[in-house]
């Protein structure tokens, strides 16, 4: 199972928030690089990457710190946030990104997200299945849709993704834990639409403690984003090292 960093960045600051809420903005640090430099050191090759203003103005803006840090470190970063538009996901690729996620894009216009993932490729496209009390959430979590999110899920798997991320929303930055019985059910769901290609299933949103992390990875989860819990120190980066190396 990959272990996925995340950086959110509200003006230029590495933070993060609880719930999705921008009223409950935490700054950790004011240097993202520094963030990700710190990740690396310790072995991690992966790095979420949030643009959460771009994700409130409804289109791409930290693009920038998406390059410094694609271009500084060796991370594969994969970036989400406002990006809405064909222009948006070429300026995401041209910055450095190794994949992009769509979340509302892929509730608003479906047609377009599906283009992006047969244009360039189910390995580049990773689906954002962000729920709360399981209906999908768009918008920067400001706007609620009325999709299940196991349907929008197995869906999306039928017309070609084979990447999510699912995030629990009122899981998210609580440090209580994740949402193991929502991700047995979307990995159950998955196989039955197909056994050779089920999808690969990234958790997102409430780790807290480490001993999460082998569970996750026994659900049969491809990844999982670790937030909160690195900042608050709840996990250790030496941990996280040890955790890969063993794996």
């Amino acid at each position: 199972m990959r272990i996925i960093p995340a950086i959110d960045i509200i003006e230029g600051a590495c933070v993060r928030l609880s719930k999705g809420d921008y009223s409950t903005k935490k700054v950790y640090n004011e240097n993202p690089l520094e963030v990700a430099k710190q990740f690396e050191a310790h072995g991690i090759k992966h790095l979420h990457l949030v643009d959460l203003d771009g994700a409130k103005s409804k289109h791409i803006v930290n693009h920038k710190i998406l390059e410094e840090i694609a271009s500084k470190t060796s991370l594969k970063v994969d970036f989400g946030g406002g990006l809405k538009t064909d222009d948006d996901l070429r300026i995401a690729f041209e910055s450095g990104a190794a994949q992009i996620t769509g979340g509302s894009i892929a509730v608003k216009n479906p047609d377009l997200f599906t283009t992006w993932i047969k244009t360039y490729g189910s390995d580049k496209i990773i689906l954002g299945a962000d729920a709360h009390h399981r209906k999908i959430a768009v918008s920067g979590w400001l706007e609620e849709s009325d999709d299940d999110v196991v349907e929008f899920i197995t869906n999306y798997q039928e017309k070609g993704a084979r990447y999510v991320i699912c995030t629990d929303i009122s899981k998210d930055g609580m440090l209580e834990g994740p949402s193991f019985d929502l991700y047995e059910e979307i990995l159950e769901a998955s196989l039955k639409v197909s056994k050779d290609f089920p999808i690969k299933l990234i958790a997102s949103g409430g780790i807290s403690t480490f001993v999460e992390l082998p569970k996750l990875a026994a659900l049969g989860c491809e990844g999982t984003i670790i937030g909160k819990a690195i900042y608050e120190n709840r996990i250790s980066l030496k941990q996280l090292e040890n955790f890969i190396v063993s794996n």
